[in-house]
């Protein structure tokens, strides 16, 4: 696995010409094997933003470019082996077994005429499996599995892609703290280029090189974390009192929250 280079620049999206905005004008860049977290209040735009990088969306306004190409001028199978996307929604067809639906993520790589792929996508369906923790749930069916193993099971999917580009809708959710953990790990050992959105501000600061601040559609900062989430920026996006405090065993910053009318009573 490759990582990639990516370029947005002014995307903006509304779903018709009559209707409000979505996502304003938003633009940031990300080198090889960077880690972006996505983070803002709920309808922020988070959502929206993703779906644009892995080609669900068309941009009302803006491009977004893979290595200096931008996806909409590229095929969707050519997008599909540079990009993989794990999502919230997850499949309905519960009749699949763990095995099955990882080797879908290796449907872009196969054509009509390939004789020859199927010892390559075995080597790298059983190395999802085991980055991933899942040979011993490889023939069980996706339906008998917890929503934790399930969202495990989607991101080896994306891993069978060999994507340069992997996008996160919300990879922690549905998860216990110790496979929460997991997840962070595999995402700081990947040697891709990763854009994930994060509701946890602290575990975002913690993983993520950058921070992309989202607020009603429009970026109110781009850059590390440690200066976009600022207590006056996480304050005035979330609607809270945030404050930026040092645990004293770690000695990393911590953000901790209160809403006004607590602070008020106090």
């Amino acid at each position: 696995m490759r990582a990639a280079d990516l370029k947005v620049d002014g995307i903006a999206w509304r779903p018709n010409s009559r209707a409000e905005m979505v996502l304003h004008p938003t633009s940031f860049g990300l080198r090889e094997g960077r880690v972006l977290g996505v983070v803002g209040p709920n309808g922020a735009g988070k959502t929206t933003l993703l779906r644009m990088l892995y080609r669900y969306h068309q941009p009302s306004a803006g491009s977004v470019r893979i290595d200096g190409e931008n996806i909409w001028d590229l095929p969707a199978r050519a997008v599909a082996k540079k990009v993989a996307a794990v999502l919230q929604e997850q499949p309905t067809d519960f009749a699949l077994t763990v095995d099955e639906i990882v080797r879908l993520g290796r449907t872009p790589h196969r054509t009509s005429f390939a004789t020859n792929t199927l010892a390559r996508d075995n080597d790298v369906i059983h190395h999802a499996l085991d980055i991933l923790g899942l040979h011993d749930m490889a023939h069980r069916y996706f339906g008998t599995l917890s929503g934790g193993e399930r969202q495990r099971v989607m991101v080896a999917r994306a891993l069978a892609q060999e994507p340069r580009l992997l996008i996160l809708d919300e990879p922690t959710n549905h998860l216990d703290i110790h496979h929460q953990l997991e997840v962070l790990d595999l995402i700081r050992s990947l040697p891709l280029t990763i854009v994930t959105s994060l509701h946890d501000l602290n575990l975002a600061a913690g993983i993520c090189e950058d921070i992309l601040l989202l607020m009603n559609g429009k970026p109110l900062g781009f850059g590390p974390p440690q200066k976009v989430l600022s207590e006056n920026a996480v304050s005035c996006a979330f609607n809270v009192m945030a404050r930026r405090e040092q645990l004293s065993i770690s000695q990393t910053d911590h953000l901790t929250f209160h809403r006004y009318e607590e602070r008020v009573s106090q």
